[in-house]
């Protein structure tokens, strides 16, 4: 299991992962003075290395992006989103474990 690097996407990098994803893309919805957040994010680095071939992983510094954070209608943070073909499959809002990460998103 090698480290894989969650990229730290913008909007137009956003919507171009999602839309040509042929697997689904978890967006990790962030902010760097936000505890929790720095919580969630090794999780997600540790789901992105054990399930490569299952799922992608971004991180969207909600700070940096408003509109796309507005267009999830992110209130809360962290806010994790599980796409699949472009659209929401599923969104879970404040931080979780890795198992709770892995069974709401399929891979376990």
């Amino acid at each position: 299991m090698g480290d894989v690097a969650i990229q730290e996407v913008d909007a137009k990098g956003f919507d171009e992962i999602v839309a040509a994803s042929t697997i689904p893309v978890v967006a990790d919805f962030w902010a760097p003075w936000c505890g929790p957040c720095r919580m969630v994010g090794p999780v997600l680095e540790k789901i992105a290395a054990e399930h490569a071939a299952k799922v992608t992983v971004v991180k969207v510094n909600v700070d940096e992006n408003q509109e796309l954070a507005a267009r999830f209608g992110i209130m809360s943070i962290p806010t994790v989103i599980l796409f699949e073909g472009g659209k929401v499959k599923t969104q879970l809002v404040g931080a979780r474990g890795q198992k709770d990460y892995e069974k709401e998103f399929g891979l376990v």
